[in-house]
């Protein structure tokens, strides 16, 4: 019996109730396919700061550092939001994890089931048999890790400063990523920059325009810019397969997609980088893409699909557990067809709770 050795990191809000759903998923997972869990909880954002004063204590680095994968719940609230910049939870945990283990690739897959197209602010004429998009960001670079700098001027005016920076290394590494998610889906990837402006996006697009060529010269590569993109996302999803594009623009599109597909409770995402664990695959960090929800936090009624489904990513990126997997995605979507679904995609159904949901996919699981 193969044994997964995973950090735990629910972190704040929903966090905890949604990550204790996924745990029995991934139990009652194991039961069927034959492994065994090796979870250590720890410490991360805002919980982090009220228990050992800082968002990623040396004890959850640790944590992370002997595990093979990281389970991620969300992090920060208004509690911690009166603390400086830099010792608030999302940029001095999140990001902090992200650049101690080099988590340069993020995959955020873009699903909305055709059950639940009505949860999509798109009309459903548009999206008649549901969104199947996949956001490649680049999650190391650009304006988010560049030198930041606050100046006050000879005027008395402040002046703040972000640099985005960006190598050949870094894009063509990036590259290398939406190609393998092409390669598996319709071999079609859309590279997102705004090269009539920026420098950086001129490099990126110079590029990823020979990187394709000379790696994957099957794949059919168009360009768009950002402001273009974000507009078309909404207009004709079903126009993109693979979106690929850097930190700061992947950060908005990915968002925009997750609005466009009707809840962001239903939307998972894995962190990946050159880092390879004990099983010689993918270290990686999993999450749902949602926040904390702090406004219905300790309800019991936050959807616990995306994590549920950062779980499933998680053992299929990390473990090479690909029909677990299956069957964890399939279960969640058996349940949303079956009519059991929370409030966020409930529309005009009877909701049910975390744990009635996590139950109803249980039961599909079996």
């Amino acid at each position: 019996m193969q044994t997964l050795t995973f950090a735990v990191l629910p972190g704040d809000g929903i966090g905890p109730e949604v990550m204790a759903v996924a745990l029995r998923v991934l139990e009652q997972a194991g039961q069927r396919f034959d492994f065994a869990l090796d979870a250590t909880h720890a410490d991360i954002g805002g919980i982090a700061i009220d228990n050992h004063g800082v968002a990623f204590p040396d004890s959850t680095h640790k944590v992370c550092e002997d595990a093979d994968a990281i389970l991620f719940g969300s992090v920060g609230g208004p509690k911690w939001e009166s603390l400086p910049p830099k010792e608030q939870p999302e940029r001095a945990s999140l990001l902090a994890i992200r650049k101690a283990f080099s988590l340069y690739a993020n995959i955020r897959p873009g699903l909305l089931y055709e059950e639940i197209a009505d949860a999509s602010p798109l009309k459903r004429e548009r999206i008649p048999e549901g969104i199947d998009i996949v956001c490649i960001r680049e999650l190391t670079g650009g304006i988010y890790f560049g030198d930041k700098s606050t100046t006050r001027l000879d005027n008395g005016e402040e002046q703040a400063i972000d640099t985005m920076v960006y190598k050949t290394s870094e894009i063509e590494r990036i590259a290398q990523v939406a190609i393998d998610t092409a390669l598996a889906r319709g071999k079609r990837v859309t590279s997102v920059d705004k090269a009539n402006v920026l420098e950086c996006s001129v490099l990126w697009r110079k590029v990823v325009t020979a990187y394709f060529a000379k790696h994957a010269p099957e794949i059919e590569l168009d360009h768009m810019y950002v402001d273009n993109a974000a507009m078309q996302l909404a207009r004709d999803p079903d126009q993109f397969d693979v979106l690929f594009t850097e930190n700061m623009f992947g950060d908005i599109l990915s968002d925009e997609m997750g609005i466009i597909c009707g809840s962001l409770g239903m939307l998972a995402s894995a962190s990946l980088g050159a880092r390879k664990n004990r099983l010689d695959r993918p270290f990686g960090l999993y999450e749902p893409s949602g926040g904390t929800a702090p406004d219905i936090a300790g309800q019991g009624i936050a959807n616990p699909s995306a994590q549920i489904l950062s779980a499933a990513l998680m053992l299929r990126h990390s473990f090479g557990l690909h029909e677990a997997a299956d069957a964890i995605e399939t279960a969640v979507r058996s349940t949303v067809k079956a009519g059991i679904r929370t409030a966020d995609i409930a529309f005009g159904l009877a909701s049910v709770g975390s744990e009635a949901m996590g139950e109803a996919i249980l039961k599909h699981l079996d």
